[in-house]
């Protein structure tokens, strides 16, 4: 019997999707390392949530905009896995982490593009180019998307063709990885409630009832809605499900 305990990685999960995304991981038996950018104390009791479920944790920070950072990164993370489990590797990684933007086109600096350039898309290729020698064969790649990669929203010019960039990318992965079994998906929430973007879509009465009306299960989206999507896709049930774009928004502008 393989007793083996699956391991993965999920960026930006001190809070938010990628915490509700860790906890769910956690819940399916998996070990989980999250990292964080600045909020040391609400990433500790992530790790301490999960541990409470019986898993191994552990947080480590990383600016995912900071592709110089990565190697180091990769290098402490490698030494703590060996030590822990006498491997370096890992089964499944969420790039997650990100920041939002609203701005009109004719706003936009090009100080702001850069910044989402690097964070959605640099950062995510690069830091998953970093890890590829150590996620195991049949393991899998979770890259975080949204529904603004399909509808257009005024506002979300700039994070919208970034999110529609992480879409293609994953479909180019899933085809150059197939070699090694490894599987990657994309999960695109559509509007949900958290303090992404300033808690718009959580505090703004307005907005909120906006994406309510337009979403036909009648509400907007909740961190819960999310992560268990994404625990699935580190599972072996989901071991067929790859290249795909698997969007989780209540139908909001169907």
């Amino acid at each position: 019997m393989n007793t083996k305990t699956n391991i993965a990685l999920v960026t930006g999960g001190s809070r938010g999707l990628g915490k509700n995304s860790a906890l769910k991981i956690a819940q399916k038996g998996l070990d989980v390392v999250i990292t964080y950018k600045s909020n040391k104390e609400e990433a500790d009791k992530v790790v301490e949530e999960i541990q409470s479920l019986g898993r191994k944790a552990v947080a480590y920070q990383l600016d995912t905009k900071d592709t110089k950072s990565f190697e180091a990164f990769v290098k402490t993370l490698g030494d703590y896995l060996e030590e822990k489990t006498g491997s370096r590797n890992i089964d499944y990684l969420v790039n997650n982490a990100g920041t939002a933007l609203h701005a009109p086109i004719p706003d936009v600096t090009e100080e702001q593009l850069d910044d989402m350039v690097d964070i959605h898309f640099k950062g995510v290729f690069f830091l998953t180019q970093k890890l590829l020698p150590f996620i195991n064969d049949g393991g899998g790649i979770i890259n975080v998307s949204s529904g603004l990669a399909r509808f257009a929203v005024p506002g979300s010019s700039v994070y919208g063709s970034m999110k529609a960039a992480i879409d293609m990318l994953t479909k180019y992965q899933a085809k150059e990885l197939g070699a090694r079994k490894i599987k990657s998906n994309v999960v695109a929430p559509g509007a949900i409630e958290t303090d992404f973007g300033g808690g718009r879509t959580r505090d703004d009465a307005q907005i909120n009832s906006m994406i309510a009306a337009n979403t036909a299960l009648g509400r907007a989206g909740l961190p819960d809605d999310i992560g268990g999507v994404v625990a699935f896709l580190c599972t072996e049930d989901a071991r067929w499900i790859n290249g795909q774009r698997i969007e989780v928004s209540g139908g909001m502008f169907l």
